[in-house]
């Protein structure tokens, strides 16, 4: 599982160093890299294992509406397969670094079944826009049902 965060740098040709830990689990879960796919403004890394089971529940859902179409285009559509190098690092497409708003500084954050990764100030603000939803009484109650 993908646990934790840590800020990093993107080097001019766009390659990211993934943190040990994190090539520990991608290991582990088929493979030396990751599918790497767009949403919320950030990008998402899984293992090839897990990005397996995403395919395979998107394949399997009986409802083909005009929305998931669109989803599967984008979220599907705009994956890449990516290997980590010698120094553990994965060049990240100039579309998704587009996408992401990702400049130089980063910010890398586990989420149990994917990583995903930041421009550092796009994270900042999700952050900032957490804190302002967590004072919310709906949100409070949702976190309030994991016991926390």
């Amino acid at each position: 599982m993908f646990r934790g965060s840590s800020f990093h740098t993107i080097d001019p040709k766009g390659r990211l160093i993934i943190p040990a830990r994190f090539r520990d689990v991608l290991k582990t879960g088929g493979g030396d890299g990751v599918m790497l796919s767009r949403m919320d403004s950030s990008l998402f890394a899984y293992t090839f294992e897990e990005w397996k089971k995403i395919e395979d529940k998107i394949l399997s859902l009986a409802e083909k509406s005009e929305a998931m179409r669109r989803f599967r285009r984008v979220f599907i559509g705009g994956a890449f397969e990516l290997g980590c190098d010698k120094q553990g690092r994965i060049l990240i497409p100039p579309t998704l670094r587009q996408y992401a708003g990702v400049k130089k500084e980063v910010v890398l954050v586990g989420v149990l079944d994917h990583f995903e990764i930041w421009d550092r100030d796009n994270w900042e603000a999700e952050n900032l826009k957490m804190e302002e939803n967590i004072m919310e009484e709906g949100v409070r109650n949702e976190i309030s049902k994991l016991g926390l």
